[in-house]
């Protein structure tokens, strides 16, 4: 079983390197090795469910928007600029982000399911809602939401 979006991935590397688009072809080299990396991680090698290649495309999202901010505090907006694009270029192939309506009516809901009152039910509701949202939402977004639902 193959994942779609990987195939999609591949599909589009080969239309960038006969584009030429070097930009493209490079963070798209870096997305699909960072997959492979992922696979071949552990004591065996294992084929990724298509949930899996979401969450390594998350990770890299989400490691090039903390270096683009590394890089705007320290006044290199140039190198800044590139971990945004990029950035942006692995977001594309993620599946839509829930809106903030969404989100916290999927923690409302959430937490009525799994019956928690108070702070100390924080981790049985992370557990249960990252589970609903899957790559869809930013966990710290979730998390403050959780614990702002949960203190109030």
């Amino acid at each position: 079983m193959s994942s779609e979006t990987l195939d999609r991935l591949t599909a589009d590397l080969t239309t960038a390197m006969k584009a030429r688009d070097t930009d493209r072809t490079s963070i798209l080299r870096q997305v699909i090795g960072a997959v492979r990396a992922e696979e071949k991680a552990g004591p065996a090698v294992k084929e990724l469910s298509e949930d899996d290649v979401l969450k390594v495309l998350a990770r890299e999202v989400k490691k090039r928007r903390e270096s683009a901010q590394i890089y705007t505090d320290a006044g290199a907006t140039e190198r800044a600029d590139v971990e945004t694009r990029e950035a942006v270029a692995v977001e594309s192939y993620l599946p839509a982000q829930l809106s903030d309506d969404e989100l916290a009516t999927l923690v409302q809901d959430v937490i009525a399911s799994v019956g928690a009152t108070s702070i100390r039910d924080m981790g049985g509701v992370m557990k249960e809602a990252t589970a609903r949202v899957g790559t869809a939402a930013d966990g710290k977004k979730l998390s403050a939401l959780v614990r702002s639902a949960l203190a109030g």
